[in-house]
């Protein structure tokens, strides 16, 4: 029997819902680094962060952290509010790791959101397109791909299971 298997399911969910919520955490950190660090230095180069801000703010455009955490802080607060209604509900473990992996799907649209002021505003000082121009949006976009997948395989092995287990024999 793996480690995994023999831990009771109540021990499963909780560990479940501990890593799922540090995901979404560290997912909506990265996507803050992005949009107000990574991003601007890329679309701008040869400017400090600070000169960013500063030809922003001369131009009546700024580079708010609030907005973006307050759109990325949404993840953070659904995945916590899973983990516990998860944990407290002593629901399957199952149940958990489908959210967290559509949360975790679902962030690539939360990125998306939380970094289309700060790209206009770029867009607009600087005279260049509102997009990414740092690469490293590229791996959020691939772990939203890579939940999206990984959902999708659990529902269908959820699906075989529960037809296998009810089928008449």
């Amino acid at each position: 029997m793996t480690r995994m298997q023999s831990r009771t399911p109540r021990t499963q969910t909780l560990w479940i819902s501990i890593a799922g919520v540090l995901a979404v955490t560290a997912y909506a950190a990265w996507a803050a680094v992005q949009i107000l660090v990574l991003n601007p230095l890329a679309a701008v180069p040869g400017r400090t962060l600070d000169q960013i801000r500063s030809e922003m703010s001369a131009a009546g455009e700024e580079l708010l952290w609030e907005p973006v955490a307050f759109i990325l802080g949404i993840g953070v607060v659904l995945a916590v509010v899973v983990a516990i209604v998860s944990i407290r509900g002593r629901a399957h473990p199952m149940v958990p790791a489908m959210s967290f992996l559509a949360l975790l799907m679902l962030g690539a649209f939360g990125y998306f959101a939380a970094s289309f002021g700060p790209g206009m505003s770029l867009a607009d000082t600087f005279g260049i397109g509102g997009a990414d121009y740092s690469p490293w949006a590229r791996p959020l976009y691939a772990v939203s791909l890579l939940a999206g997948a990984a959902l999708v395989v659990g529902a269908a092995v959820t699906g075989m299971r529960r037809r296998t287990v009810t089928a008449p024999a």
